[in-house]
């Protein structure tokens, strides 16, 4: 697998094994900035800068403070390679060690924890302009967060090195950063060290990543636990992907063709492109009938390869048209693989139309009809504008934290180092956690409407895990009539909070 990645929208997630040109594009090509942070074995911080808040809860008032700052990161022998940019809010009042704390990340990698801060769990939220998560004409505005996860944890959201406003030391190459087990280290010693300078070895700790930010929170599940013998209460997977083959669309690597099936269904009867029988279905229905397909008829034919009989292939033809609302000239003419660049041009095609990949339910329009895939991705072209304009205002007024630095809400790190061998799989390292500290609990949480990382694929990596018996039940599934960032809407944010609740609830017991 010597190719690739990323695309990130920590919202977001990572892209495909390899890029098309076009992908490229997209990604931001500009040069992380640097100030005048000085290597040496002094901090050379400036203070973080703290402000007091309240905000009301299910009628429950709620003063908590927030902290906006910076911590080190160090060699062994002390000296500061980099700066690591982080905003915590913590409950006052509360006994202290004693309350939850979740550090939280989105993934990219590449990205800031924006989404997850200001779409989600933090106390303030962007306003959409609608139920269907679309932003509103700029300017944007924000507010309070009835559905802050500041209720049941403290939290802390973490930029890794090179995004938000977090940079190397002078001197100090931002690439020793970009792999990864350099980032699976940096951060873990970020966590280290702010629940050592606060104080929160006694707390319940918990991680909450999204897209490549599941990666990173299964990494560090094991190296947090064997480097620093922090055993962790919970994990909540956002969007995730553990196991890179699942998203590689490589020649020879029939396994994502299986496992996007049932997104490309649900997009389809989404966008009503199917019969009346299936756009009449409840959508985890649907979902679960697609699967029996693809785990059966499909997948025996795409084992079967060359040798599939014509019987076959007709079979698997008419069902995958079907189901997903392609034509079935177009389906034999690819082969019956259907990649995702592919399906997002072509699904629409007739009406002008392409298809988000991180929400598919977003639709777009390219300058014609013709060629394999689109020009940009609407469903991070429809929030990027807001997140970003509603987070550099928030942090000068509400925060009163003031840099002259750009804020990288998603930026280029590639190449991004990977461990030898084929693909990146944390799997083993997550059962491993597991195995080793049993009391750990994970919540993964699913969109039906994720074309990045697809509901089907966070089942098929929890399924082969390896887990016995005694420790498989500590992970649970949550599904989401939604994408990628399944916050967007207010009541998939409000289920996106209940169900942390009730998982919190459970791995604290």
């Amino acid at each position: 697998m010597k190719k690739n990645i990323f695309l990130s929208i920590a919202f977001i997630a990572f892209a495909g094994l390899q890029l098309s040109n076009a992908q490229k594009h997209e990604m931001p090509q500009h040069p992380v900035h640097h100030d005048s942070l000085a290597g040496g074995k002094n901090d050379s911080l400036p203070p973080p800068v703290v402000t007091h808040h309240h905000i009301t809860i299910d009628g429950k008032t709620i003063n908590y403070t927030a902290t906006a700052g910076y911590m080190p990161s160090k060699d062994k022998d002390e000296s500061v390679r980099a700066k690591i940019f982080y905003i915590a809010y913590t409950a006052d009042g509360e006994p202290t060690g004693k309350r939850p704390v979740t550090f939280v990340f989105n993934g990219g990698p590449g990205s800031s924890s924006i989404w997850l801060h200001m779409g989600a769990i933090s106390p303030v939220r962007v306003h959409f302009a609608d139920d269907k998560g679309m932003a509103p004409a700029p300017p944007y505005t924000y507010g309070d967060n009835e559905n802050s996860w500041i209720s049941f944890t403290d939290l802390v959201f973490i930029d890794p090195v090179s995004t938000g406003f977090s940079r190397t030391a002078k001197g100090v190459e931002p690439a020793k950063f970009h792999g990864y087990s350099e980032d699976i280290a940096s951060v873990g010693d970020f966590i280290r060290m702010y629940t050592t300078r606060n104080e929160r070895w006694g707390s319940p700790k918990f991680l909450a990543g999204e897209s490549y930010g599941t990666t990173r929170a299964s990494g560090l599940s094991g190296y947090l636990q064997n480097t620093y013998g922090m055993y962790l209460n919970g994990i909540t997977l956002v969007s995730s992907v553990l196991n890179f083959q699942y998203i590689d669309f490589a020649k020879g690597n029939d396994l994502p063709f299986a496992l996007f099936l049932p997104t490309y269904a649900t997009t389809a009867q989404y966008h009503k492109k199917l019969s009346a029988e299936l756009e009449s279905m409840n959508v985890a229905d649907f979902a679960k009938r697609v699967e029996a397909f693809a785990s059966g008829t499909y997948t025996y034919f795409l084992m079967k390869g060359d040798q599939a009989s014509p019987e076959l292939t007709n079979r698997v033809i008419d069902t995958l048209s079907y189901f997903t609302g392609l034509s079935k000239n177009y389906i034999k003419n690819s082969n019956e693989r259907i990649n995702d660049w592919r399906f997002f041009k072509e699904l629409l095609r007739d009406e002008g139309k392409t298809v988000g990949r991180y929400d598919s339910r977003y639709m777009g329009e390219d300058i014609d009809d013709v060629g394999d895939g689109p020009s940009y991705d609407p469903s991070y072209s429809a929030v990027s504008g807001l997140f970003n304009g509603v987070l550099n205002e928030y942090m000068r007024k509400d925060l009163n934290y003031k840099s002259d630095l750009p804020y990288e809400a998603l930026t280029n790190v590639w190449p991004w180092k990977l461990p030898e061998g084929n693909y990146l799989d944390v799997t083993e390292t997550l059962r491993g956690a597991m195995t080793q500290n049993p009391s750990l609990k994970v919540m993964v949480c699913c969109g039906y409407y994720d074309l990045a990382t697809p509901f089907y694929n966070a089942e098929y990596a929890v399924n082969h895990m390896g887990l016995r018996a005694d420790v498989r039940n500590n992970i649970i599934l949550n599904y989401y009539n939604a994408g990628h960032m399944m916050y967007v809407t207010n009541p998939d944010d409000a289920k996106l909070k209940a169900d942390a609740m009730k998982f919190y609830q459970s791995a604290i017991k």
